[in-house]
């Protein structure tokens, strides 16, 4: 093992605190909204841990045994997979939606939100490409490397505009830029691609009817406070009711029908209600500790393939992490993307556990 057997041992324990933790004020969150659509107020804390924690821990394990060099042979068939599923959501009787967004397809007994699986397998095709082509004169190929990145990316973005899930593509995007940045390219085209993906985001919002009434929300939040504004209205409502200390575990107010998806991209308005602003800084401490020791894990690294996805799973925690906690607090729109790991949703718990099992794999081998 090349990488700091300490950082490995670090990222393992920060990882179990987080979801620990993350369960824990999931317990708390869902309590109104599990009485409500189920009767029972444990019953979204079951729900994620039988189709969340339980396949994810297996998978998690199952992804550290690998030889994370089966992953580079198995990353396009990966990425293929993962849009055929994203295909799925637009099938009549097959995808389905909820509030005018296409993004779940039914398997069974289990609904499936394919972007999810998405993220991590385009983070293994661009480590594999990437990974691949080296470096060229300090830097990645043009030609071989931003042309076909713009290709898949394009396409990726077209099959998540269609749906649409406006969170997700801006986390596709950072995230491949990331992986893209970290890989060796030079400046010029990595401003290009941010100044082209910043350019195409504003043309989205604006043309964008509900887009926009977040933007203008977000920009005012005080000139309709029961309309667009409504939502980050009511989560600024519940962190300023926490101060410092909170009002308690499980003491949640806003919760209790006023805060919109308190389960979801809301939970840490809900944390820093009950827990205060000291439980906000621990939270977002442990997503912190959890990149840092994936990018001590990465330095450690001479794979090109390896380094490059646990960057990319790395940027995709912080990524993710960053724009719900900002988002909630005012600081950008609001964009509907869940916190990693701590939010309710059994596709993105399996789909971080998977990726956290492959860069157990990584640390231990490459």
């Amino acid at each position: 093992m090349r990488s700091a057997p300490a950082a490995y041992t670090f990222f393992k324990i920060i990882l179990g605190i987080l979801v620990a933790f993350g369960l824990i004020m999931l317990a708390s969150a869902g309590v109104v909204v599990g009485q409500k659509t189920c009767g029972s107020s444990t019953c979204l804390l079951v729900h994620q841990i039988l189709y969340g924690l339980l396949p994810g821990i297996a998978l998690f394990y199952i992804c550290s045994r690998i030889k994370y060099t089966t992953w580079r042979k198995l990353a396009f068939p990966a990425l293929l997979g993962a849009i055929g599923l994203l295909i799925l959501v637009f099938v009549p009787g097959v995808g389905f939606g909820l509030k005018g967004a296409d993004r779940w397809i039914d398997i069974g007994p289990i609904s499936i939100q394919p972007a999810e699986f998405l993220k991590l397998a385009l983070i293994l095709y661009l480590a594999a490409w990437f990974g691949g082509r080296g470096k060229q004169s300090g830097s990645v190929s043009t030609i071989y490397a931003l042309v076909p990145f713009f290709l898949v990316l394009g396409f990726v973005a077209l099959l998540l505009i269609k749906q649409p899930d406006f969170g997700t593509l801006g986390i596709v995007v950072l995230v491949s830029v990331a992986v893209y940045f970290f890989s060796g390219a030079k400046w010029t085209h990595f401003l290009i691609l941010v100044l082209s993906f910043a350019l195409i985001a504003g043309s989205l919002s604006v043309v964008s009817p509900y887009r926009f009434d977040r933007i203008k929300a977000f920009l005012n939040p005080q000139e309709d406070k029961q309309g667009s504004a409504y939502h980050i209205n009511q989560a600024l409502i519940a962190i300023g009711s926490g101060g410092v200390f909170g009002l308690g575990y499980g003491q949640s107010k806003q919760k209790a029908s006023y805060l919109p998806e308190p389960v979801g991209d809301s939970i840490f308005a809900v944390i820093v209600e009950e827990l205060g602003l000291v439980g906000g800084i621990f939270l977002v401490a442990l997503f912190v500790l959890l990149a840092m020791s994936m990018f001590v894990i990465a330095g450690g690294i001479s794979d090109q393939f390896g380094k490059l996805f646990v960057l990319g799973a790395a940027s995709w925690i912080v990524i993710q992490a960053f724009i719900n906690i900002g988002a909630i607090t005012g600081l950008m729109p609001l964009t509907g993307v869940p916190l990693p790991l701590v939010s309710y949703g059994s596709s993105s718990f399996v789909a971080l556990l998977v990726a956290m099992g492959i860069v157990s794999n990584i640390a231990k081998h490459a």
